[in-house]
C-alpha cells in the first residue's frame, strides 16, 4: 500500500508506540499485564487507522474536468468571485475514512498559493469557511479556476505538494488534508458546457468528471 507524503511523520510514530507496549508485556506481569495489553491492542488499532487514512491509491484519470477530492458533494453554487469572475462553486466534503490526497482538475499553472490561518470548525457547516484553508489559484486554458482546501475539526494541518510557478498536469497531486475536510473548486461559468454530478454524489479525485468544457 503506497503512503501519501506527508503521511509517515503520522504512521512511523505509532507504529513504535504500538511496538514499544508489546514489548512491554514480556516483562509485566498480572494484572497490569492486561492493562497493557489493552493499551497495545488500542494503538495497534490506531495504527491501522491512520494507515488506512494516509493511502493512496493509483488513479486512472477521468475525461474533462475532474474531482479534486474523495468524498460527497455538499453544495454546489452559482457565485461570483474576484479571481474568477461568474463560477460555479463544487464544494466536497471529505470524511476521515476518504483518501485525503487532493488531485489537479484540469491541466494548468500554480499562479499563487496562499496560506490563511482560522479556526477548526466541523467542516460540513457553512462557518468552516472561517477554518484554516490553503487557497490555490490555477491558470488554464478555460482561465482562472480557484481551488480552496479547508481544514475541519480534526484535520489541523493542510501539506501542498505544489508551489507557485508550478506546471501541473490533470490528476497529479496538489496536496494533502490530515483528517476529516473540506475541498472547493470554483470553475468559470463561461467556459463550462455543464456539471456532471449532484449534491450527495460520491466521487474520486482524478477519476470522476466533475464538469465538462465548451467546445
Amino acid at each position: 500500500m503506497k503512503i501519501a507524503k506527508g503521511g509517515l511523520y503520522w504512521i512511523i510514530p505509532s507504529f513504535l508506540v504500538t511496538l514499544f507496549f508489546i514489548v512491554l508485556t514480556i516483562y509485566i506481569n498480572e494484572p497490569i499485564k492486561y492493562v497493557i495489553l489493552f493499551i497495545f491492542m488500542l494503538s495497534l488499532l490506531i495504527s491501522f487507522v491512520l494507515l488506512i487514512f494516509f493511502r493512496d491509491p493509483q488513479r486512472k484519470i477521468g475525461k474533462g474536468i475532474v474531482a479534486v477530492a474523495d468524498g460527497i458533494v455538499r453544495e454546489i453554487t452559482k457565485e461570483e468571485d474576484k479571481d474568477v469572475d461568474k463560477c460555479t462553486k463544487i464544494s466536497t466534503f471529505m470524511n476521515i475514512y476518504n483518501v485525503h490526497v487532493n488531485r489537479m482538475p484540469i491541466d494548468g499553472v500554480i499562479k499563487d498559493i496562499i496560506h490563511h490561518d482560522g479556526a477548526h470548525i466541523p467542516a460540513f457547516k457553512k462557518e468552516s469557511e472561517k477554518n484554516e484553508k490553503v487557497i490555490l489559484l490555477l491558470k488554464t486554458n478555460i482561465g482562472n479556476i480557484k481551488i480552496i482546501q479547508i481544514a475541519g475539526t480534526l484535520a489541523r494541518r493542510i501539506v501542498p505538494y505544489v508551489k507557485k510557478g508550478d506546471i501541473v498536469k490533470k490528476g497529479e497531486k496538489i496536496g494533502l488534508i490530515r483528517l476529516g475536510s473540506r475541498v472547493d473548486i470554483y470553475l468559470p461559468t463561461k467556459k463550462i458546457k455543464s456539471i456532471t454530478v449532484k449534491v450527495k454524489d460520491r466521487i474520486q479525485a482524478g477519476e470522476d468528471t466533475i464538469a465538462e468544457i465548451n467546445d
